[in-house]
């Protein structure tokens, strides 16, 4: 019998987004044929929720808790938490969840669950007193136990105990709240000055994720006040500073303020009454800060007690995850270099692809990287870390190590430094999550009291291991070709890692990760290992086959890791990059899963290599992605068929470097300002634009039309393009009307999936999902809103009406809609259609369509994953279907339409 596995994540914390993302992953990942998923959600009171599944592939936990018939009028242009809602007796916060499954009390927990994977991280998750409940109720959990998670929680504590144990430190000292908000700030700078120096670094002592770090180059008091007040989750504001605001200005301060991520979070103390509601806090601050020389202090209520500052380390700054053999020995994996742009790795950094990059092992003369490792295992040992911990540090240029910020608990991304090192040894995530249950359960055993409790578990889970790798050749090969050359190749990696990862944790296929590269006269493809899939990006990937070679220091690691790989992959070593051609493919695989995005990928070239070689692939044929690529081809065969889109015009290199004027005013003409300028043929939100002034568009012109991968200082600065946001070059660019409300009582934007079966005559039947309602903080919905974890908000179903008769009856309205031009393109497989809907009184809607994505992207957050759990898809069965009809049409060819 399959092991219960109780993934509990959320939780209380301002990391909870994280947590309930790494949930998420852990949940995707456990090998089915072990184990048996139970979520636990952690809500923003503490308690658990054995929650529906349907639940854990929303993007954000803001997406379903609180519901939004629960967020005041007024709030909703704010990141909002059920904590805002006030101090909820148990029958309110009962009421919260109602809808997402059903409450576990603790005394409940052994009856759900065998086993508890800790996904919580911050406060009650990563502090010991998780774990302090789990002893008590005598479930085994994943990872450290109470002490050491204790230890692990603490900044300052660690700190001392590390100075103590003879580890390196820079100079510190902590700073009290108490002590600083009843403090001379101009004193405590004067001390610090002495003690500790600058440049510095200010934190917060119980927070990860880099929330609330800021880092100090010079000893400016308006500097130092700031970064403190940052760190212990303060906001000073003063009537000029508030008085020069506009009103739009004012909102947006209100929403980063209580953003969990870039504010102090909310509920919030002012003048000792509590806000909970930023709509509250908004017009308080109007009201008070309208004095000349008026100023409040905004207190989170979710605080810190205390800041450390430390000295700055000028060096290389690396991450070690440090695990144990079957003996209780700790071994340190790879340690991996960090390299970013900034100087602080912060929560964009950390958890956008393509912002910084990961390289493992960290770039230095084997003697130091194995000092490293000594260093980062003693320190598991000194702290009496169990199973796993991930250990933070720097090396000076004289090779002198630092090491700070132990962390018991992981971040579980699929990116993360959990998965990246595992996979240098061979492991994928998969495997790595049973190494890590059934390690986890040997220690509880060697930890325990009750000696035997728990041997039957451990027995249990050895006898699944063996029975399942017996079973592994049965399985079907798919080859996930994922990456590309376009400006989407990041989010295609994240895409094809996440389809790699939910087959392989499968027991009916065998994914093979294929990375495609090239250009557009040649797809350049390669065999990829698992450690180079889990890079941190498409120029990482690529970067390391064109220069692959297994450093000495990782290929002892290998060997002294053969315990591990052997035992959960079945092989003692990790194989190398394998150039291929599609001929190859058919070899090696039963089918394709093509994880790219705009070209190649959804452009039909890709397909038909498939096609030649008889290999059934997802997504539609060659015929009509050659259509959908192409936003304005699409867009007029839409048009021509009687459907709404935006007006637009195509605008070409050669006509603006001919006559820019001649294009300024036929704009102005048949388009109007303002207008959104973007490429023709990519997506992933590259280089879309809404551009307000002829000076924009000439910016927008300068960048698109450029010749080299550098892109023009006041172009971008005109444009507001992001650090290393990408910004593709082209030939020829499409300008659309900005579709806007008009005179309809409801405007939103939605994107609507859909799955199809063969029907009648082998022509394809379309299973339309509910559209998901996009919520945007800026001007156009972004990368991150898109595709990461805990940053965008999708509301699914949409909300076309608060009557369900008229919204049900707008939603088939929308369906129908999306489902002919689905039917006019010629999809096939799965698509994903974006499109603004205008509700106007009697419950009409206009359906206005933006584009259409032909292989929609599949990356965990991605909101085509909510759809199909509302039509009790889970991912793997999602993907599962979509591979099946490729099957089904390679047996049996669509009929095609002239």
């Amino acid at each position: 019998m399959k092991l219960k596995i109780g993934i509990i994540f959320g939780g209380v914390s301002k990391e909870r987004e994280i947590s309930f993302a790494g949930g998420r992953t852990v949940y995707d990942n456990l090998n089915k044929a072990l184990f048996e998923a139970v979520p636990l959600f952690v809500d923003s009171f503490g308690n658990f929720v054995l929650l529906n599944w349907e639940y854990i592939y929303k993007g954000s936990i803001r997406d379903f808790y609180p519901p939004v018939e629960f967020i005041p009028s007024g709030n909703e242009a704010f990141q909002l938490y059920a904590e805002s809602l006030g101090p909820l007796e148990r029958q309110g916060q009962e009421a919260l969840s109602a809808g997402l499954g059903a409450p576990v009390s603790p005394s409940d927990l052994h009856t759900h669950i065998d086993f508890a994977f800790l996904c919580l991280h911050g406060a009650f998750g990563e502090d010991g007193r998780i774990q302090g409940l789990l002893e008590y109720l005598h479930i085994p959990y994943s990872g450290s136990g109470i002490l050491p998670s204790a230890i692990g929680m603490d900044k300052a504590v660690q700190k001392r105990l590390m100075v103590q144990a003879g580890f390196n430190s820079p100079p510190f000292l902590t700073i009290s709240r108490a002590e600083w908000l009843g403090g001379d700030h101009q004193k405590i700078l004067s001390g610090v000055v002495g003690k500790v120096g600058f440049p510095l670094v200010v934190k917060a002592s119980h927070q990860g994720s880099s929330i609330g770090i800021s880092i100090l180059p010079f000893p400016d008091p308006d500097s130092f006040s700031g970064a403190v007040d940052k760190s212990l989750f303060l906001r000073r504001v003063k009537q000029e500073e508030w008085k020069a605001m506009t009103s739009g200005a004012k909102t947006e301060f209100i929403r980063i303020l209580c953003d969990i991520r870039e504010g102090i979070g909310i509920p919030v103390y002012v003048d000792g009454v509590v806000f909970y509601l930023p709509s509250k806090l908004l017009e308080y601050l109007d009201r008070t800060l309208h004095e000349p020389g008026a100023e409040v202090l905004i207190q989170s209520i979710d605080g810190e007690s205390e800041v450390i500052l430390e000295g700055f380390i000028s060096g290389k700054e690396f991450s070690c995850i440090v695990i144990q053999d079957e003996a209780g020995i700790p071994v340190a994996l790879p340690p991996t270099e960090i390299r970013k742009g900034k100087e602080l790795f912060d929560y964009r950094s950390k958890y956008l692809p393509g912002l910084s990059r990961k390289i493992t092992p960290i770039d230095l003369p084997a003697d130091q990287i194995e000092s490293i490792r000594k260093e980062c295992e003693r320190l598991f040992l000194n702290l009496s870390f169990d199973v796993y911990a991930r250990i933070d540090g720097f090396i000076d240029g004289k090779g002198k190590i630092f090491l700070n910020d132990p962390n018991t608990t992981s971040g579980m991304m699929p990116s993360s430094f959990f998965f990246h090192q595992a996979a240098e040894i061979g492991l994928n995530p998969s495997q790595f999550l049973t190494y890590i249950i059934r390690t986890s359960l040997d220690r509880r055993i060697q930890g325990a009291m009750n000696s035997g409790r728990y041997e039957s578990l451990l027995e249990r889970l050895e006898a699944l291991i063996k029975k399942d790798r017996s079973a592994a050749s049965s399985r079907k090969r798919i080859a996930v070709l994922f990456g590309g050359y376009s400006s989407e190749r990041h989010i295609s990696v994240e895409s094809g890692r996440n389809i790699y990862e939910k087959l392989s944790s499968s027991d009916k296929y065998e994914p093979v990760p294929v990375f495609l590269t090239g250009n557009d006269q040649e797809h350049v493809l390669y065999r990829v290992p698992v450690n180079i899939l889990l890079k941190d990006n498409a120029d990482d990937i690529k970067e390391k086959i064109e220069h692959y070679q297994v450093h000495e220091v990782v290929k002892a690691v290998i060997k002294r890791c053969e315990f591990l790989t052997v035992k959960y992959s079945g092989t003692q070593t990790a194989s190398k990059p394998q150039r291929i051609t599609y001929e190859d493919l058919k070899d090696m695989a039963d089918g394709v899963f093509i994880a790219l995005h705009g070209r190649p990928g959804e452009d039909g070239a890709v397909q038909k290599k498939l096609q030649e070689m008889g290999l059934p692939y997802n997504g539609s044929d060659q015929r009509s992605s050659e259509i959908t690529i192409d936003k304005y081809r699409t867009n007029e065969l839409l048009k021509q068929n009687g459907l709404l889109v935006a007006e637009h015009l195509l605008v070409s290199e050669a006509e603006w470097m001919k006559n820019p004027e001649a294009i300024r005013v036929q704009i102005k003409k048949q388009i109007g300002l303002p207008f959104i300028a973007k490429p023709v043929d990519d997506g992933c939100s590259s280089a879309v634009k809404k551009i307000k002034s002829m000076d924009e568009l000439d910016a927008f012109a300068t960048l698109i039309f450029r010749h080299t991968a550098t892109l023009d200082s006041q172009a971008s600065g005109l444009l507001h393009i992001k650090e290393k946001e990408e910004f593709p070059f082209k030939k020829v660019f499409l300008v659309e009307e900005l579709i806007s409300r008009k005179d309809a009582s409801h405007f939103l934007e939605v994107t609507g999936g859909m799955l199809c079966r063969n029907g009648k005559d082998g022509e394809p039947e379309y299973e339309v999902f509910e559209a998901s309602e996009a919520l945007s903080e800026g001007e156009v919905l972004s990368l991150e809103e898109k595709f990461l974890a805990g940053q965008g908000q999708n509301i699914t179903p949409a909300r076309y009406s608060p009557d369900k008769k008229e919204r049900e009856k707008i939603s088939a309205h929308v369906k129908s809609e999306l489902g002919k031009a689905a039917k006019i393109l010629g999809v096939s497989g799965y698509c994903r259609i974006d499109a603004f809907v205008r509700v106007y009184p009697g419950a009409r809607a206009e359906v206005i369509f933006i584009e259409v994505n032909s292989l929609p992207g599949m990356t965990p957050a991605t909101c085509i994953f909510h759809q199909a759990a509302l039509s009790h898809y889970k991912p793997f069965d999602f993907i599962d279907r979509i591979l099946e009809y490729g099957f089904r049409r390679t047996r049996k060819p669509l009929k095609i339409k002239d």
